[in-house]
């Protein structure tokens, strides 16, 4: 068996991946310190509560040290798979997501399977271990704590998962080790099924509810970690997708946002702005951001130099075609809204010495993550008040008032004007108004693919951009049904061909 498709005992490995260059040393959760020997010396997971907490740390660092998965890739499908970017490199492993030219044997889909599947592992390691760990320092409370901090942990991971293939298995368990005589027995732990999507976000609205009563509160000077907050912005997700849509339920989640203290950032310069002369972040924690990753001097964040020029050391890494160029679609777009605010912070120009896309002496670049010292944020409540807004307007019975509130709010923040009476006082084109302002809000951001794919648009928008973005290069295959999910890797279904099946189409 190849270790990539081991499941459950990567967690229990030097975690060692070569699919792709852009690969950052693992870190190891096997040590000494998180299995060890109890008092009756019996082999334990975890030998005391210094072992959960470890381990616990390693999760969180997911977050910081590998981010190809959860952010890189993530921007490179809902940013060039949609209409708001080009690949931007010439590489075979990234042009097929503007072309829409993906096939199973994409490294980048390999990559992300394999590594969302061990964060899972991480995450079950903790759950199903830590009520069993004999330490009296281990109290009830933080046990409860800790586990519900891994559920939402192993939530976004599955929710992440689930909207980009559909049927995934659902692995909640704890594969017992291989041997001669247990090889039958534990052979579905480590090659499991895939599972209908609507049993998957079960799973996840599952997880979610669960941990809340015992999850940290928000804390509004350290937005890294797993709170209540993190899970309802989680669940008002789950609820807009369509498996368990229930527009009731965004409103009262994101409702529930409001009423834990988040809010707009007044200057929206804030959310990814650098300190000139430092390029440390503007603002750390600010009172929009609900999840977020952050990087510091020593610790940087090296995705930067994937997207363009890092401001804490402007020539480094700036010798070859970066990832996510912006298209001219996005651009026009922003033009048409006179949107210098928000332009202003998701593009930037330089000289470059390539011209893929643009000539080289005015090259555009993503510009969200400018400084190794910049944070990512996964989940901010302008994303989320957005998504109440589609609630109010897609509802049975729609409040199109209540939801032009909302975009007025956004769009005032950046200077624009408020939405005309004549888009208020019509459903269609509230929602067109609305899918414009997340486009120009959330840009650069991982959103574009997703609000196309929820919302049904994915047909009638991309199929129409190759014929008017003169930039964009020549598209594979037509958009259709089958394209909203992708390809599950040929790699995975070799190794479980009775247990998961591609998705049509591919």
């Amino acid at each position: 068996m190849k270790r990539n498709y081991i499941y459950q005992l990567l967690v229990l490995l030097t975690l060692t991946v070569s699919s792709c260059s852009l690969d950052k040393d693992p870190l190891d959760a096997y040590s000494d310190v998180t299995e060890g020997v109890n008092e009756e010396g019996e082999k334990v997971v975890f030998k005391d509560r210094a072992a959960v907490e470890s381990h616990l740390r390693t999760i969180y660092n997911q977050m910081r040290d590998r981010q190809e998965h959860w952010y890189l890739d993530q921007l490179l499908i809902a940013e060039s798979h949609s209409d708001n970017a080009y690949a931007g490199t010439t590489g075979a492993e990234v042009v097929p997501f503007e072309t829409n030219g993906i096939e199973g044997s994409n490294s980048v889909v390999e990559r992300d399977w394999n590594r969302f599947l061990e964060d899972v592992a991480r995450a079950n390691l903790l759950i199903v271990n830590v009520d069993s760990v004999q330490d009296n320092s281990l109290t009830s409370a933080l046990r409860a704590q800790y586990k519900a901090e891994a559920k939402i942990f192993r939530a976004m991971i599955m929710f992440d998962m689930v909207r980009l293939w559909g049927d995934i298995p659902i692995v909640t368990t704890v594969a017992g080790d291989i041997t001669a005589e247990s090889i039958e027995d534990v052979y579905d732990d480590y090659f499991p099924d895939q599972k209908p999507e609507k049993e998957v976000y079960q799973q996840i609205e599952k997880d979610l509810l669960e941990a809340i009563p015992a999850a940290p509160s928000n804390d509004s000077q350290n937005k890294t970690k797993f709170t209540k907050s993190v899970a309802k912005a989680l669940l008002a997700k789950v609820y807009a997708e369509k498996p368990l849509r229930d527009y009731a339920k965004v409103v009262q989640y994101v409702d529930d946002l409001t009423a834990d203290g988040f809010a707009l950032e007044a200057d929206f310069t804030n959310l990814f702005g650098v300190v000139e002369g430092s390029a440390d972040a503007k603002v750390r924690n600010s009172k929009e951001s609900i999840l977020e990753a952050q990087f510091f001097a020593g610790n940087g964040n090296w995705v930067t130099w994937m997207f363009g020029r890092d401001l804490s050391n402007y020539n480094s890494n700036f010798t070859w075609a970066k990832w996510i160029t912006p298209s001219r679609d996005l651009i026009s777009a922003f033009n048409r809204e006179n949107d210098q605010i928000r332009f202003g912070e998701s593009v930037v120009y330089y000289a470059a010495s390539w011209s893929n896309y643009y000539p080289a002496a005015n090259y555009p670049f993503m510009y969200k993550t400018r400084s190794a010292y910049s944070n990512i944020i996964k989940f901010r409540y302008a994303d989320l008040l957005l998504l109440k807004a589609e609630a109010l307007i897609m509802r049975d019975a729609p409040d199109l008032a209540g939801a032009a509130s909302i975009i007025d709010r956004i769009r005032e923040r950046v200077k624009l004007p408020r939405l005309s009476s004549a888009v208020k006082g019509s459903k269609d084109a509230m929602l067109n108004a609305y899918l414009t302002e997340r486009r120009l809000e959330l840009a650069f951001e991982g959103q574009r693919w997703f609000d196309l794919v929820r919302l049904n648009k994915v047909e009638s928008v991309m199929n129409a951009v190759y014929a008017k973005d003169s930039g964009r290069k020549a598209q594979v295959y037509q958009f259709n049904e089958n394209s909203y999910r992708m390809p599950i890797p040929q790699a995975v279904i070799d190794q479980n061909p009775e247990g998961i099946k591609q998705n049509l189409g591919y």
